[in-house]
């Protein structure tokens, strides 16, 4: 076996060919005391992406908050967050982006986002029981759009479907500035028992080291790479860079997986995701202060003639690495071979922190571990930043500059048919939402997924949020509504907010006014986690978004999705969103202001699209969430829906939906009616009542500093407003049930 080099160097203009800057590559030869190979650079050049390393996020990420009293893994510490639960059991739940290969091929970018997501759970030794995801398109009128919903759609329900586990929540937006670059973030939970977690670790000098799954092809080469730089005209012509999934073979590795944890042969396991065996050696090499042997022409391949960097870096979806103890691998071969997946042996731990990677015999690489990830050797950037000129003019809108509509009901009416407000259900009905019966939300609507912990008192509040136009409009405070939000969907659901995993989509970091919406996101975000009690157990950064708008490169929305967890500890306390019965009282929580910033019916009615965030106070936001906390304990409610997206009348109409009932409210009037209605002024919650729950409810209010406002009762089906009909709910629940899909299908 030979133990020199015999590949030749490679120059600066290689270098740069594969995404490196001249002083990264000057870094390199540093480290390794000589020119690099191609292949040597290739693992550099993925490990060093943004996309692996987050050499320009990594500063601003380590100021969020990490610790809290449910934590047992922090993040940064393994694949996903690990929440305590109670009863002997933990959450590990993480959420991820795959928004590059989306916008070249939607299906199957889409559809190995979720793959993938799913194996960072059951790679740590937990079953996944819930997925939730977060997409965000351009223009719904434009062709090119209509194909990307469809593909991004099918590709999450065929390969979640397949896979067997439910879609429990998630969000749809639209805007122009997605034309060209969807967002795609996917989440997964899942339930493990408390010490039966498996770490991404590599220990132990002679341990076998194992590759398992499916079989390595050319798909996903340079894919970490890929996603680390703009789309471009050029973008598709890197269509091999994209993954291709097999639900069904992820079906296979997750049983048997499982079933090779309880063996306790398992010394570490990991995901090939991003960057392949490369990440997976590297990672599990470095946190275990080991380094292996592997040989590239022992690992099961699709396709012949396969060079040695292409192994290396091949993102082929399904496969996982796995350290085992030595003298217990014919109990790894004979689980494999039961369920009919590949297992083979590939290398062998070693002592030092050098991996040294053969083919046919021949050293093609050799690299230490700690130098290639993420707090080791890995470049950190500090870059510039500075405020963008829009975020000025953006201050500069006052609600006197809009003209109050003379037919409010015109446009109620409207706004129930626009694609962020109608109902989602051409997207929710591809997906099996039922799949496992531990869904609790499918029949009785609440504002976060809850996923039922059978033979507990137990469930998971689940969600993710984010309205990317707050937090354009101000990415401080826009971040921080996202928590809040997040939190007060929980909440309103019955459940306590817990903790976060984030997915932070981004323009380009290289521009410094991208890049200070990227700090104020982040500081927003540590603002809100630390006041709402919910720890940052991990997530994803995706930059390089942007759309050509008119021959104009404009970055998306700075869009960091907050995915949260939220825990009930006792059943009987959810709380569904749906008036339960007529005759009920309708009271408003929170304070109110005439606000109609960045709001739905201000930027798709109106046409202003430039305005500042909305009205927001955090501790008002608090003091909101504690006060239904104690309504909900005190058993008063019959329904909570908070007032977001579309304001006061869309959280009204949703209210009515289920059952069909109506309402008949009267308005303040020292509102004006637009901004009473249709403004999203934040921290407030919509609630229903029993007419002889009123002393008690009030007796809860009177210990708290909430506003609250009667604005009228549930009535049978007619939909009415200071003495007007805005019509009835079965015509009006047609037009929003069906909106998006004629919008599509048209």
């Amino acid at each position: 076996m030979q133990t020199k080099i015999a590949q030749p160097a490679v120059t600066l203009e290689v270098a740069k060919s594969v995404g490196l800057l001249e002083s990264e590559f000057e870094k390199i030869k540093s480290i390794l005391g000589r020119d690099p190979n191609f292949t040597e650079l290739s693992i550099f050049s993925v490990m060093w992406s943004e996309h692996c390393s987050y050499k320009n996020s990594i500063k601003w990420l380590k100021t969020l908050p990490k610790k809290g009293s449910r934590m047992l893994v922090e993040a940064g510490e393994e694949n996903a967050g690990l929440v305590d639960i109670g009863h002997g059991l933990a959450c590990c739940f993480k959420i991820e982006s795959h928004n590059h290969p989306s916008a070249l091929e939607p299906y199957q970018g889409a559809a190995t986002g979720v793959g993938g997501i799913n194996r960072d759970i059951f790679t740590m030794g937990a079953r996944p029981v819930a997925q939730l995801n977060s997409l965000r398109f351009g223009n719904i009128d434009l062709p090119r759009t209509k194909w990307l919903v469809k593909g991004v759609v099918s590709g999450i329900g065929h390969y979640g479907n397949a896979f067997g586990i439910p879609v429990v929540g998630g969000e749809v937006f639209f805007d122009d500035c997605y034309n060209q670059n969807p967002l795609v973030n996917a989440m997964s939970a899942g339930i493990v028992k408390v010490g039966e977690t498996i770490s991404a670790i590599s220990e132990g000098v002679g341990n076998p080291v194992f590759i398992v799954g499916s079989s390595t092809g050319k798909d996903g080469i340079h894919g970490a790479t890929f996603a680390s730089e703009d789309i471009t005209e050029d973008s598709e012509d890197k269509i091999p860079a994209v993954q291709v999934g097999d639900p069904f073979q992820e079906k296979l590795l997750l049983e048997a997986s499982l079933e090779l944890i309880t063996t306790g042969a398992v010394v570490g396991m990991q995901d090939m995701g991003a960057a392949g065996i490369t990440c997976s050696t590297s990672e599990m090499s470095a946190k275990g202060k080991h380094g292996m042997e592997i040989h590239l022409d022992k690992v099961p391949m699709r396709q012949a003639n396969m060079e040695p960097f292409e192994i290396l870096l091949s993102e082929s979806q399904e496969r996982m690495l796995v350290v085992v103890h030595k003298g217990r691998e014919k109990e790894v071969l004979d689980i494999f071979d039961k369920w009919d997946l590949n297992c083979v042996e590939i290398g062998k731990v070693t002592a030092g922190e050098r991996l040294k990677y053969y083919f046919h015999g021949e050293l093609v690489a050799d690299v230490p571990a700690d130098d290639l990830v993420l707090g080791g050797g890995a470049p950190v950037y500090d870059r510039e930043y500075k405020e963008p000129a829009y975020f000025a003019e953006a201050k500069k809108f006052n609600i006197d500059q809009v003209k109050e509509p003379l037919n409010i009901q015109e446009v109620a009416e409207k706004l129930i048919n626009l694609p962020n407000i109608a109902s989602k259900r051409w997207v929710i009905e591809q997906y099996d939402s039922m799949v496992g019966t531990g869904n609790m939300s499918t029949n009785m609507p609440t504002d976060a997924g809850i996923y039922n912990i059978k033979g507990t008192d137990k469930a998971l509040a689940l969600t993710v949020d984010c309205n990317s136009r707050y937090v354009n409009a101000d990415p401080e405070v826009g971040t921080a509504i996202a928590v809040a939000e997040a939190a007060r969907n929980i909440v309103v659901s019955g459940g306590e907010p817990t903790a976060i995993t984030n997915c932070l989509n981004f323009g380009n970091p290289y521009i410094p006014e991208v890049y200070w919406q990227f700090v104020g996101a982040i500081k927003g975000m540590g603002t809100a986690c630390t006041k709402f009690g919910t720890p940052v157990t991990g997530g994803n950064v995706s930059f390089y978004n942007q759309s050509n708008i008119d021959g104009k490169v404009i970055p998306v929305f700075p869009t960091p999705t907050i995915g949260m967890l939220g825990i009930i500890d006792d059943k009987s306390t959810i709380t569904t969103l749906s008036f339960q019965k007529k005759g009920d009282l309708i009271f408003l929580l929170g304070k109110s202001v005439d606000d109609i910033n960045s709001s739905e019916y201000l930027a798709n009615i109106q046409g202003v699209k430039l305005s500042p965030a909305p009205y927001f106070n955090i501790d008002e936001e608090y003091e909101l969430q504690q006060t239904v906390k104690k309504l909900i304990k005190a058993g008063v409610l019959e329904s909570a829906h908070d007032v977001a997206d579309g304001g006061l009348y869309i959280a009204l109409f949703e209210s009515c939906l289920q059952k069909e009932f109506g309402f008949d409210i009267t308005l303040p009037i020292e509102f004006r009616r637009d901004a009473y209605l249709f403004g999203e002024a934040q921290s407030r919650v919509v609630v229903s009542i029993k007419e002889e729950n009123h002393d008690a409810f009030l007796k809860v209010l009177d210990d708290s500093s909430v506003p609250h406002t009667l604005l009228g009762h549930v009535t049978k089906g007619e939909l009415r407003i200071d003495d007007e009909s805005y019509g009835f709910i079965d015509e009006l629940k047609t037009q929003w049930s069906n909106a998006l899909g004629d919008k599509l299908n048209k």
